[in-house]
């Protein structure tokens, strides 16, 4: 959905918000602290920042941030007796409402030190998004963005979560277009200028299968293996693309 100037302006302020709560989340991480902690510190934050959870609530989701550990992809529900460990990856999403508008953002963090492995599974999640936050431009299609993920994933070793995908935000948490993290260049919808779209890599260590847990929302990779999230808001533009969520 394209957007007019002024929303965009309040667009890029929920994003600004969701972002300063994530990464001042990200200094809170350390071995022994719970999943829940976390969530009670998130919502002082967005109390401060006079936002309010986009997630708390959506389609019955019961907490105001999704906090997914190692082998979870996203979605994950904080809880009190999830506690991080040395060793950990850690993805937190966090989803704001402010005046209306709404932004969207995550990362996956580290707890101290983690095994050579993972750091490489998150610097190429994190690049990918980089890499598909390049093709975001008018006139492209979301196959471009899509592609480019893709295949920067694949020539790593990994593998994109297909189930799950990237959107447009705005008005709504989803809106249109859909962006996945697989697909052919030069396919799918033709990016308009204004357009504000989530990008958002969700990369497996091993096989890109998936299931949901039996509390209706947690995803987990099928093999165990580990799993990494980060995702941006962007401005699509005629010429490079604005990363709305960044501080």
């Amino acid at each position: 959905m394209v957007k007019s100037i002024e929303e965009i302006k309040k667009i890029e302020i929920a994003c600004r918000k969701s972002k300063y709560i994530l990464m001042e989340l990200g200094k809170m991480i350390r071995p022994n602290i719970s999943t829940k902690m976390l969530e009670i510190e998130a919502e002082k934050l967005m109390k401060k920042e006079n936002v309010i959870s986009a997630f708390k609530g959506y389609r019955n989701y019961p907490a105001s941030i999704c906090i997914s550990v190692n082998e979870e992809v996203v979605h994950g529900i904080p809880s009190e007796s999830k506690i991080l460990k040395e060793g950990d990856i850690v993805s937190i999403d966090v989803g704001v409402i402010y005046e209306g508008y709404y932004g969207d953002c995550a990362y996956t963090f580290k707890v101290g030190k983690v095994e050579e492995k993972y750091e490489k599974l998150l610097e190429v999640t994190k690049t990918a998004l980089l890499k598909g936050i390049e093709k975001a431009i008018a006139g492209n299609r979301v196959g471009d963005i899509s592609s480019t993920i893709q295949r920067f994933v694949e020539s790593n070793g990994f593998s994109v979560v297909r189930e799950f995908a990237g959107h447009g935000v705005g008005r709504s948490l989803h809106e249109y277009p859909e962006i996945p993290n697989f697909g052919e260049p030069g396919k799918g919808e033709i990016l308009k200028e204004n357009m504000t779209i989530a990008i958002e890599p969700m990369v497996n260590e091993g096989s890109p299968w998936i299931k949901i847990l039996s509390d209706g929302w947690t995803v987990v990779t099928e093999d165990n293996k580990r799993s990494a999230h980060f995702e941006d808001t962007v401005w699509v533009r005629k010429g490079k693309p604005v990363i709305l969520t960044k501080i």
